[in-house]
């Protein structure tokens, strides 16, 4: 009765009853006999719905987050941690700002990487825009908290995307003789990440993150229910491969 309850109460909440409204529009357009608008519509509803589902956004972030292997024992001499969102002025500890929950998964897996190996970290990430938050800066400290030595961190805090993440990133290490970084990203981004970083001539190990998805999907009717979530799984999709395409063959 619980999962039941939920998935009706999703046809009354953001999307879905956009799509009731949209599909009602359609069922009322062909009894009025204005039937290619309503077939129109009625497509679209349909396929703005599917895009909406859990299934559907899992299986495409899925595919994204299985192009790349987690090795169990990664080896290197430096780790690269990407940023991806911090606000600024949130309260933290006596102290401003935070990391989204991505940055944040990202941080731990990389802390976990240091441990192992003792290798420095790496840290990529500017201030995006002018009100969200300055992403290494933010990532040295909480690292620092968590126990790292200032000396293991190192802060690229100039790139506004994983082209400049890349760039700049480069020219560290060079500088500093790295011959072996191990790349810490979330698992969906991988794929366009070490892209650029191919680009710039660095052969990195991929080390995929924060999961979004089971690789082992069960159905379950309520991953039929239209959210914000799956749709949100959709647009991410869409913005990889369409950035994806961009890196490959216009930069």
């Amino acid at each position: 009765m619980i999962y039941l309850l939920k998935f009706a109460s999703s046809f009354i909440l953001p999307p879905g009853i956009f799509i009731v409204v949209m599909a009602m529009l359609a069922v009322y357009l062909w009894h009025k006999a204005v039937k290619k608008p309503a077939v129109i519509l009625g497509i679209i509803t349909f396929i703005f719905y599917i895009a909406c589902t859990n299934w559907f956004g899992s299986m495409l972030i899925s595919s994204l987050e299985n192009t790349y292997e987690q090795p169990a024992n990664p080896q290197g001499d430096v780790i690269i941690l990407l940023g991806g969102g911090a606000t600024k002025d949130t309260p933290n500890m006596g102290e401003e700002g935070n990391l989204a929950s991505s940055p944040t998964s990202r941080m731990l897996a990389a802390l976990e990487i240091h441990n192992r190996l003792h290798v420095p970290i790496l840290v990529s990430g500017g201030q995006v825009y002018e009100d969200s938050g300055a992403e290494a800066v933010l990532t040295k400290r909480e690292l620092m908290r968590l126990g790292v030595k200032e000396e293991d961190i190192i802060v690229e805090g100039s790139s506004l995307n994983t082209r400049q993440n890349a760039q700049y990133s480069r020219e560290l290490i060079e500088g500093y003789g790295f011959t072996a970084p191990i790349l810490v990203t979330s698992a969906f981004h991988m794929e366009r990440a070490v892209l650029n970083f191919q680009k710039e001539g660095l052969a990195v190990v991929a080390y995929p993150t924060d999961y979004h998805s089971n690789r082992q999907q069960i159905f379950h009717y309520n991953k039929l229910m239209p959210t914000t979530g799956g749709l949100s799984c959709c647009d991410t999709y869409l913005r990889e491969k369409l950035r994806s395409f961009v890196t490959k063959h216009f930069e």
